[in-house]
């Protein structure tokens, strides 16, 4: 009893000190006019087992993580309008395609140099290639771009990346050595087809009508249930097709997005989302090895250097390609020059299946969460920098 009373009173003051570092940190930041996300890393990485290790539960931490890609991606996908998505198919499958590509490219030439084998400079170009929807669309949403052309082109390219994070995911598994089962595949390829499926609809009709949502127009607690119901429903059946539950959630997100008669679902999933994808910032900040960190800073810092310069002047070729002035492609390739949330799946991935080892999962893990705190820099540089050209 004593023992289960000492566990609760710890645990209670981890939320205790989780919420107080949230506040003076996020504070701080708000001044500085940076996301809140960076002080969720600089939080994780205080209080895990390279800091001070407060955290003694890691699965708990990481499963709450996930729920906080979940909703992320459901919430991602509620910004989504897929006629107007279609729109800028152009510009999102090119410059997703240029990134991964390049990425890829650029990778295998520094593995070559740095004697990495094969499969770690793919993988560590998949990681690379993708940016971070959470940050974009935060910073978008406080620049009031998110309706201008480089906006929703911006946005065309994160969804064709969340996108292709499947396909990557498949063939990250395939590197290693992973055989699926032809049910497997089968249910996959069931699982393509329904969101397929559910894009053709929404794209024809344009929106969907769930008239029996009335009734809960004004049952404000039922609709957190029934918010949560959306969201779960999409994970759960991706999930069990052998995708990605945070895609199902995605797809899920879009659907709500057509429907009229659920304008109240962001409203009440908002507080859970920030809850849980903080936990799930705070769970990657906490993975940080600071020793290794230090130990192989020179090669960090290299890779992080080479990410921004190779993802921001691809992408803003492509915007400038498409029609976008180029002050606004170069803003463009600035807010998609960081690496994203969810090559942390990539890099879990692939170490789980010993592809890359437990040195190129770090160098992953410190390669993304640096460029996810350094991107609000980069951007301020570049814009800066597009003002004094102007003078």
């Amino acid at each position: 009893m004593l023992s289960l009373m000492a566990s609760i009173n710890d645990s209670i003051a981890n939320i205790f000190l989780v919420g107080i570092l949230v506040v003076v940190i996020g504070y701080i930041l708000k001044r500085m006019h940076q996301p809140y996300l960076i002080g969720y890393i600089i939080i994780g990485v205080c209080l895990g087992k390279f800091g001070f290790d407060i955290f003694k539960d890691e699965a708990q931490i990481e499963f709450l993580g996930e729920i906080g890609i979940i909703l992320l991606f459901f919430f991602i996908g509620m910004e989504i309008s897929l006629p107007n998505f279609v729109k800028q198919w152009r510009v999102a499958i090119l410059g997703t395609f240029m990134q991964i590509i390049v990425s890829v490219g650029v990778m295998l030439v520094v593995g070559y140099y740095m004697d990495w084998s094969f499969s770690r400079s793919i993988i560590l170009g998949f990681v690379i290639a993708l940016s971070s929807s959470a940050v974009v669309i935060k910073l978008l949403e406080e620049k009031k771009l998110l309706d201008s052309k480089m906006g929703k082109d911006v946005l065309s390219i994160l969804l064709t990346q969340d996108i292709a994070i499947a396909p990557i995911l498949i063939l990250t598994a395939f590197l290693g050595g992973q055989t699926q089962s032809t049910y497997g595949v089968i249910l996959q390829v069931l699982g393509a087809i329904i969101i397929l499926a559910i894009f053709l609809y929404l794209y024809r009709n344009e929106s969907i009508q769930f008239t029996w949502l009335d009734s809960l127009e004004e049952d404000h607690e039922m609709q957190v249930f029934m918010a949560i119901v959306f969201c779960a429903a999409g994970a759960l059946l991706m999930g069990v097709l052998g995708l990605s539950p945070a895609l199902g959630a995605f797809v899920g997100g879009i659907v709500v997005h057509a429907a009229k008669e659920t304008d109240w679902i962001h409203d009440n999933l908002h507080p859970f989302r920030i809850l849980f994808v903080a936990v799930f910032f705070i769970s990657i900040g906490a993975q940080i090895d600071l020793l290794f960190l230090r130990d192989n800073l020179n090669i960090i810092v290299m890779l992080m250097l080479i990410v921004f310069i190779v993802n921001h002047l691809v992408n803003g070729a492509v915007l400038r390609v498409f029609g976008s002035p180029w002050k606004e492609a170069a803003l463009g390739g600035a807010l998609l020059a960081q690496i994203g949330e969810m090559s942390f799946l990539v890099c879990f991935t692939a170490y789980n299946s010993s592809i890359i080892t437990e040195f190129g999962y770090n160098i992953g893990i410190c390669l993304i969460s640096l460029t996810l705190l350094f991107s609000p820099l980069w951007i301020v540089m570049t814009e800066r920098l597009i003002l004094k050209i102007n003078d």
